[in-house]
Parts: C-alpha cells; sequence; structure tokens
C-alpha cells in the first residue's frame, strides 16, 4: 500500500490529514522549515496535497443548472470550400514561425490572416462554427482584425461573443455586422443613443453617418448641448464621413463652442468645403498675406481668426507671425492662389521663388491643404518629380507628409510615384511610401521594389537591413510573380561585397516566393466552386 493510499483509508502509516491552506504554506516555505504536514519531508508533503484534492473534489456540491442560452442565429451565408476552411484553420493556429532574420525560408502565416479574411469577405463567406472561438481570440488579440474578423464571424459570431466577457469587444464594435441597429429602424436608433455607452453612441452615430449624412448630423444635434466637452470632439469628428455643404450650419454653430477643441475641429472641417463661408473668410486672409509680390504674415491674431480656428499661442520654438501665418494658409481654399498667381496652375505656383525665408512655411501649409483638401493636382506639384532628392523636394522634405500627399492621388498615379522614387533612390527611405499603395502592387511598383532588392543584395547588403520592405513585399506583391523571382532565390554567382551576404539573401528571396505561392493557393482556395 502506498502511502497516499494509506492516507485516504486513514491508516496510521500516512501523513495526517491537513488543510489546503496549510499544505500551501508549507510548499512555500519548505518542508525542512515547517512543522505539521511537511514534517516528513517533500514526499509526506505531496501524499498530503494528493489526499485532499481528492477529497475537495468528492467533497464539491454541484452547481445549480442555469438556463442554457438562446440558440445560436442562423447564419445564410454560404460556407467556406473545404481547402479554405483547412487554411484558416492553420493561420489562426499561427503555424510556421514569426518574423524576424532567424525564420528561414518559412513564410509569416500570422501576417497573411488579414489578406485571407478581406479576401474572403469579398465572396462572402461564413466562419466555420468550430472555428469561431479561435476568430474571436485572434480579432481580441489585433484590433486591426476586428472589422474583418467579425464581418466573416457574422451573427454566429456575435452570439458566441455574448456569453464570454473577454469577447464583449464584438458587441461594441461599429464594424463587421454587430449587434448595432438598423441604421434606417428609427425607435432602436433613438434608444441606444439615449441609453447606449459612450463607445456604442460612437460606433452607432458612425453607423447611421454613413447610411444617411443627415440623419447622422440630427441625430448628433438631438444631444449636443448636453454632451461632455471630450464628448463632442469625438462625436463631432464622426461628421468627416459623408461631409458636405448641409453640414455647414451645424458647424459653424460649432465655432462658437466653450471647448476649444471642439471651435478647432470644426474650422478644420469647415475648411475642407471650400465653398463654406469660413473657407471665404479664410481666403480673404491668406490672400492678404501671400501673392506674386511677396509673403507678408499676420501681424496679430485676433478674435474672429480665433473663433475661425486659428490657435494664438504657438508652440515652443515657433514664431507666432508665422504659426498664424501657416494656419491660415492651410484652411484657405486651394482654388483661390492661380487667380491670385494670374492663372499659373498649382506646379508653376510651387516652383515660384518665395522671398524673406517664408517657402518652408508657406509650402508646408500647402502641404496640408492639399490632404485636407484631398486636391490631387496641388499633391502632384507639392511632392514633385520622384527623381528629385527628398531634401530638394518643392513641397516637403518630410517622408511622413509625403506619403499623405500620395493618399491623395489616384492609385495608379500613387503606384507609378513610388515606382520612380524607388527606381531613383533605392530602399532606404521608401518604406512609408511603399505603405500607401494598394496591395498589390502595380507591376511597374512591384518590378522597381524588387530590381532595388537584388541592386542591394549586389552591393554586398544584408537582407535584414530592408526587413521591413521585404516584409512589406512579401504581403503586397502581385502573388503572379513568384515564378519570375524564383531566379533570385538561388545565390548569386560570383564572389560578393560581404562575405556570406549571397546565403543570407538567398534566404530572403526564397520566403518571398515561398510566401507569394501561399498568397497565390489562398486565393485558389478561396474561389473553388
Amino acid at each position: 500500500m502506498t502511502a497516499t493510499e494509506a492516507a485516504m483509508a486513514g491508516g496510521a502509516e500516512g501523513p495526517a490529514v491537513a488543510d489546503w491552506e496549510g499544505l500551501v504554506t508549507a510548499a512555500l516555505l519548505g518542508t525542512e522549515r515547517r512543522g505539521g504536514p511537511g514534517a516528513g519531508g517533500p514526499e509526506a508533503l505531496l501524499d498530503a496535497a494528493a489526499v485532499q484534492t481528492v477529497r475537495r473534489r468528492a467533497g464539491l456540491r454541484p452547481a445549480a443548472a442555469g438556463p442554457l442560452p438562446v440558440p445560436a442565429p442562423a447564419d445564410a451565408r454560404p460556407e467556406l470550400p473545404e481547402p479554405a476552411r483547412r487554411r484558416l484553420a492553420q493561420l489562426l493556429a499561427g503555424r510556421g514561425h514569426g518574423g524576424g532574420s532567424g525564420r528561414g525560408t518559412a513564410p509569416d502565416l500570422a501576417e497573411l490572416l488579414p489578406q485571407w479574411l478581406a479576401a474572403a469577405h469579398g465572396h462572402g463567406y461564413r466562419a466555420p462554427a468550430e472555428l469561431l472561438p479561435a476568430l474571436l481570440e485572434a480579432a481580441r488579440a489585433r484590433t486591426d482584425l476586428r472589422a474583418p474578423a467579425l464581418s466573416l464571424a457574422g451573427p454566429r459570431g456575435l452570439w458566441l461573443a455574448g456569453l464570454n466577457p473577454e469577447w464583449r469587444f464584438a458587441l461594441r464594435s461599429g464594424t463587421g455586422g454587430t449587434l448595432l441597429p438598423d441604421p434606417s429602424d428609427g425607435p432602436a436608433v433613438r434608444r441606444l443613443w439615449e441609453e447606449g455607452l459612450f463607445a456604442e453612441r460612437v460606433a452607432l452615430l458612425g453607423l447611421v453617418r454613413r447610411a444617411d449624412p443627415e440623419a447622422g448630423r440630427e441625430l448628433l444635434a438631438s444631444a449636443w448641448a448636453t454632451e461632455r466637452a471630450e464628448d463632442r470632439l469625438l462625436f463631432l469628428d464622426s461628421l468627416r464621413e459623408g461631409l458636405g455643404d448641409p453640414d455647414e450650419p451645424f458647424l459653424e454653430a460649432a465655432l462658437s463652442d466653450r471647448s476649444r477643441n471642439v471651435r478647432v475641429l470644426a474650422a478644420e472641417l469647415l475648411s475642407a468645403l471650400p465653398g463654406s463661408a469660413l473657407a471665404a473668410r479664410m481666403a480673404e486672409r491668406a490672400l492678404a498675406c501671400v501673392g506674386p509680390e511677396g509673403v507678408e504674415a499676420p501681424r496679430a491674431c485676433d478674435a474672429d481668426m480665433q473663433r475661425d480656428g486659428v490657435v494664438k499661442r504657438p508652440p515652443a520654438g515657433r514664431g507666432e507671425r508665422s504659426w498664424w501665418l501657416g494656419q491660415v494658409v492651410e484652411a484657405a481654399p486651394l482654388s483661390c492662389w492661380s487667380e491670385r498667381f494670374g492663372g499659373l496652375t498649382p506646379a508653376e505656383i510651387v516652383a515660384r521663388p518665395v522671398a524673406e525665408g517664408w517657402a518652408e512655411d508657406l509650402h508646408a501649409a500647402w502641404c496640408r491643404a492639399a490632404v485636407r483638401q484631398r486636391d490631387a493636382a496641388w499633391a502632384e506639384a507639392l511632392l514633385g518629380a520622384p527623381s528629385a532628392p527628398p531634401a530638394a523636394g518643392p513641397g516637403t522634405a518630410s517622408l511622413a507628409e509625403r506619403a499623405r500627399l500620395l493618399e491623395t492621388l489616384p492609385e495608379d498615379r500613387r503606384a507609378a510615384w513610388v515606382a520612380g522614387f524607388v527606381s531613383a533612390h533605392g530602399l532606404s527611405e521608401a518604406f512609408q511610401l511603399l505603405g500607401v499603395c494598394m496591395v498589390p502592387w502595380s507591376e511597374p511598383l512591384g518590378r522597381a521594389v524588387v530590381d532595388a532588392l537584388d541592386l542591394a543584395r549586389d552591393a554586398g547588403g544584408y537582407p535584414w537591413s530592408f526587413s521591413g520592405v521585404m516584409g512589406l513585399a512579401e504581403r503586397c506583391l502581385d502573388p503572379r510573380e513568384a515564378d519570375r523571382l524564383a531566379a533570385l532565390a538561388a545565390p548569386p554567382p560570383g564572389p560578393t561585397a560581404s562575405a556570406g551576404a549571397g546565403d543570407y539573401w538567398s534566404e530572403a528571396f526564397q520566403r518571398l516566393v515561398a510566401t507569394l505561392r501561399v498568397r497565390a493557393a489562398m486565393l485558389r482556395e478561396l474561389s473553388v466552386a
């Protein structure tokens, strides 16, 4: 008979029965320092713990059964094809190695999940029931996955999320098919707007605004006077969706709001409406400051300027006049400058010399105006030729600002400009610019990136110096390029400038080709009838 069996039988050779807390204390302090159940040494302590475990389990009374949950709602969308179901299970399980230089040639499957979800959404499939828990866990861990994951999960995923507190984020999301009411259901919308949590109300306002901009604005106006300042700010930001001239009276009234942040945001939104009264006032101020004869920045920031969103106090290290000038020019409609400069085009205006050191402030303000007003002609003028040195660009040398300008261009012109930039300057400063291009990359852009990587390999650099761009290439190159790229996976002939670099590049290109082939397979699997 073992010591445990003897203890359970109540024999003298077993250790004394002890309470659970005493056993835990003895285990933490050590059997040599604690008497009682641990006095017989570690084996006796473990025997006593085994006895207590059985006693605790045997003495547990079953809890009263709770009511069963309501059945999951139906989802009429078609099921995933079996190959696509297996692929989703693989992606959710996180098979394959993570990113970094040590993952060999294996594709980073976790980074392919967003593309798979987007493609599945385009086919209108529903998630398999058995994969809903893993799908919700993925959405909980990565906010960038929430919209597509909840869309795939559908009503059954929301039903399941309601049974687990850790998945309650799904019930408060404004994306992907949630428990938000139909925007045309007036009573339900009104009830949630008056009784819902703040996050639910923000999501609801965005939903209604997308469906009917006027109804969304009226919903906001109904409670505007009673909202907190910080809430008004976030609610007002929802008007970016579907912003139009009918919003002007509401925004004009918001210029007199008690909160300075609300006033500034209202002015920003109004300046995005070239026909608004605020835009006309700003144009008048800007034209008085800037013209063919030069620049004369404002000498004061009066109450009317402040009401129109001009912040009086500049940040540290910035002069008052340049600060005011930038805000005024930024808010003026770009259409006013052609007439002011005698019918010149945006490119011709930007190319004009600016005296007295105002060029940087003026061009930076025009850049912000082009982004705010989504003006592609001005954006291209401020970007300049992609072959020009970044520091000598006509608008801004900031890569972040250039990326924002690029986002205003049509997709084909955006990709063409970035392809020219990569061909002229390589990849060292291209990461932010590549990130705003549509996926998959166009053939000229993809070819420019691959050629630049090949040149970097021939120059003897190591691939981890370009790990960010290589990761983008894995996710953004057209999968049909895999066969053409296979030749780059072999080590380059002859010596390289840095011993051993060829093998690392070969591994990186093998991983790139493998990832493209997985992406191609993903798309085929989703198209299986």
